[in-house]
């Protein structure tokens, strides 16, 4: 901890001293590996990332209500390049997140296997498609949710398409913990984690239900990405708080992206590595953009990312070995004092 705070206060003083802002003054600073401080720091990752909040329709048959749903990523993507962004994230259902009543063959009134015959696919991929054309006009990375269509008859994919600032695909990221209905009825899993990177910022993309599995975040610190992508059209549970633990305990950003539905008790919003929630939306149902520069210099994550990070690494790698002691009283579980 004296480390920690000789760093921070160091950093704080010629900040005070030159007028710059924290981040600023960190570019001056670096640890070496001997817990150090020397100067002349290289820049800090910085992206900046837009996350959204849209209205989720829920029935792939509705033609006017696809086009809508483009329309209205669409009019955010403009907003979020407007405002200086790198990358925007859009929400699970964002185009359209088919009800399992809509989709059933034994609906209304009760959910059986989808019929997914019933979805507008043309309509569906012509909306991607102008997603895309507009990601590279605004040279803009667009993560946009969608089912996948596969070859029949497999199920679809629950996916988050990552469409590249040339509005071409570079990759997907397919649901693999589904939910009860999603897997017996929807969907087909996926397999593995994806990861990708902006102007030197590495993301890890997550959907649906997956914020309650805390090994998929862990998996995702494993492989060194700076900011996880969590796109959903709602789940139980409170879902803000475990995107905050979850930012908070691997010190790396989180974003959520919401309906805007889900407005009013969780807006859409992103949480730096050190647990606090640093943008969000407004909390009354419109579409909208929170916008952050993910920074590791800032004030918000420098602690995270240049302390607790690194630490629980090493403390994971066996350091403690050496340290334990071979002691009756620490045998006797039932020692008294």
């Amino acid at each position: 901890m004296t480390a920690r705070g000789n760093f921070k206060r160091q950093v704080r003083a010629r900040a005070a001293k030159t007028g710059e802002s924290y981040t600023a003054a960190l570019r001056h600073f670096r640890q070496t590996p001997s817990g150090d401080v020397m100067s002349e720091a290289r820049n800090p990752r910085s992206v900046r990332l837009a996350v959204a909040q849209t209205l989720v329709r829920e029935d792939p048959r509705d033609v006017e209500a696809l086009r809508e749903s483009g329309r209205e990523v669409r009019s955010l993507m403009r907003e979020a390049g407007g405002q200086g962004a790198r990358i925007v994230h859009f929400p699970e259902g964002a185009l359209c997140f088919p009800s399992k009543v809509v989709m059933s063959v034994d609906g209304p009134e009760a959910v059986g296997p989808a019929d997914w015959d019933r979805c507008q696919w043309p309509v569906l991929r012509s909306e991607l498609a102008a997603i895309a054309d507009l990601a590279r006009e605004l040279g803009l990375w667009t993560v946009i949710p969608s089912v996948h269509r596969l070859t029949g008859p497999n199920r679809p994919h629950n996916s988050l398409y990552v469409i590249s600032d040339r509005g071409t695909v570079v990759t997907r990221y397919d649901e693999r913990l589904l939910s009860h209905t999603k897997v017996s009825y929807m969907y087909s899993p996926g397999v593995s984690p994806v990861t990708f990177e902006v102007d030197g910022v590495r993301f890890g993309c997550l959907l649906g239900m997956e914020i309650h599995y805390p090994e998929l975040f862990a998996e995702y610190e494993k492989l060194d990405v700076g900011c996880v992508l969590f796109s959903t059209s709602g789940t139980p549970g409170n879902t803000a708080a475990q995107a905050q633990g979850h930012a908070a305990v691997n010190s790396y950003w989180v974003s959520l992206s919401v309906p805007t539905q889900l407005s009013v008790t969780a807006p859409t919003g992103i949480v730096a590595p050190n647990g606090d929630w640093l943008a969000r939306c407004p909390t009354d149902g419109s579409p909208a953009v929170a916008v952050v520069d993910l920074d590791d210099g800032s004030e918000a994550a420098a602690d995270a990312v240049t302390f607790g990070r690194p630490w629980r690494r090493k403390a994971r790698t066996g350091i403690y070995a050496e340290h334990q002691v071979d002691d009756p009283r620490s045998d006797d579980r039932t020692a008294a004092f």
